[in-house]
């Protein structure tokens, strides 16, 4: 796996199949078993303290004490990060209306995950790594928080998000990483998956009759099959009778997962 300067890139798949391990791996929050991990160039043995500045975390049980106010936070992250932007992190609390006086323990689950967000990329790390960091935002909240990720992304900086707010990863990531029982079963860059893969809906009498060399999954239905396929223009040009939905990321990891 690689995340690369200039991109943001997304980590996706079902509950419990090692996506926070994986993130944690990289941080160096647990040990790993094998591989090898590196950030910046070098194996994550031979961070340093000003290496680590150049990164920005936000995980879901995360954040500072419950007790602490924005006003509290502001001087520790001062001292903190070398590259505190207290400007910026201003112009973020004001932008998403966040009281400085009142406790953490106050703010709704949504102004908490904005909060993390803000702290996390105040001091411009060169990489976010992002646990679903989206998943306590409505709408509106969360098109705010996507559009500030976007913005700093340039070719210093990268993003490594994890999210199941599928929609969020299709408008904003690069490229897409699909785990599946601790491994990777996928990786593609976003606008091939939304443009090559498809999702055919056929009877039993086409399925038998059906071309599947470019055929990855299929899924038995009450109509017939669902079939996978990441040559959706194929059977689109040689089956124009049959239904070809477009795929999604859910698709994805919904057909892979439990596909035959």
């Amino acid at each position: 796996m690689s995340v690369e300067s200039g991109h943001i890139t997304g980590l996706v798949g079902r509950n419990g199949v090692g996506k926070t391990t994986l993130l944690k791996s990289i941080l160096g929050l647990i040990s790993v078993d094998s591989g090898c991990i590196s950030l910046f160039d070098k194996d994550i043995s031979g961070i340093t303290i000003q290496d680590k500045e150049q990164l920005g975390v936000v995980f879901v049980d995360s954040g500072f004490n419950d007790c602490l106010t924005v006003q509290d936070i502001i001087p520790i992250l001062d001292n903190l990060y070398v590259h505190f932007d207290k400007a910026y992190f201003m112009s973020q609390i004001d932008r998403f209306h966040l009281p400085m006086k009142k406790k953490i323990k106050e703010f709704s689950n949504g102004m908490k995950a904005q909060l993390k967000i803000i702290i996390a990329t105040s001091h411009h790390a060169r990489l976010l790594i992002l646990d679903e960091p989206t998943a306590s935002l409505d709408v509106i909240s969360r098109d705010e928080i996507l559009e500030m990720l976007r913005v700093i992304v340039d070719e210093n900086h990268a993003i490594l998000i994890s999210s199941h707010v599928s929609s969020d990863l299709e408008n904003l990531c690069d490229d897409i990483y699909l785990m599946e029982q601790g491994h990777i079963i996928l990786h593609e860059d976003t606008d091939v998956i939304l443009s090559h893969y498809g999702l055919l809906k056929v009877t039993d009498n086409i399925y038998q009759t059906l071309d599947k060399s470019y055929i990855l999954k299929t899924r038995k239905e009450n109509y017939g099959y669902s079939c996978l396929t990441n040559q959706k223009q194929f059977y689109i040009e040689n089956y124009p009778d049959i239904v070809i939905e477009n795929s999604h990321i859910d698709d994805l990891i919904f057909m892979l997962a439990r596909g035959d």
